[in-house]
């Protein structure tokens, strides 16, 4: 929910704020990045129904819980990434939040996380290998549920994604952003 309502919110900052960036100058990429901190907000909330839940049930937190920001951080950059690409194509083709609809409705289902990544065939988690959000989901199942340390491996992935992501967006968007003006 929190990738969704990130790249959501911030793959229409720009055109909801055409007023403001064609009257002053603010840097172009503080609106992305304010919808991914509204919803990275959001998330840090529901989480706290999170805890209760698991306090009503009894559920006993295992000691690594305390690492349950470490995957919501990794998160967080991959969302903010994935807006800035997002926001800056959706300015150029107003399509984009449709498609893009389409595409997350996809991607919770090639996400496990309504099924258990068992049941999946081994071609199937070849696909699921190049899916960011199964790594994030993963690491936190790891850390708060089954109270074990994720290796190196799955840390070097998660900050792969990420950093990736957000290399990407920041490129994308830079190279865009001198255009904006023209098609908001």
């Amino acid at each position: 929910n929190f990738v969704t309502e990130a790249t959501n919110g911030a793959m229409g900052a720009m055109v909801s704020n055409a007023a403001l960036i064609k009257k002053v100058y603010v840097p172009k990429y503080v609106f992305p990045l304010e919808k991914t901190l509204f919803a990275f907000v959001n998330m840090l909330f529901s989480s706290i129904a999170v805890v209760i839940i698991m306090l009503v049930q009894r559920f006993a937190l295992p000691w690594t819980a305390v690492l349950f920001f470490v995957p919501m951080l990794y998160t967080l950059v991959f969302g903010f990434g994935l807006g800035l690409v997002l926001s800056a194509m959706n300015v150029f083709f107003r399509d984009t939040g449709h498609l893009y609809g389409v595409w997350t409705t996809a991607w919770l289902y090639l996400t496990p996380i309504i099924y258990p990544v068992d049941i999946l065939p081994e071609w199937m988690l070849k696909i699921i290998a190049w899916n960011p959000l199964y790594y994030y989901v993963d690491y936190f199942r790891q850390v708060v549920m089954y109270g074990t340390l994720p290796g190196l491996r799955v840390d070097a992935i998660c900050a792969a994604f990420a950093l990736g992501f957000l290399c990407l967006g920041v490129i994308v968007f830079k190279r865009a952003q001198d255009r904006f003006i023209l098609y908001i």
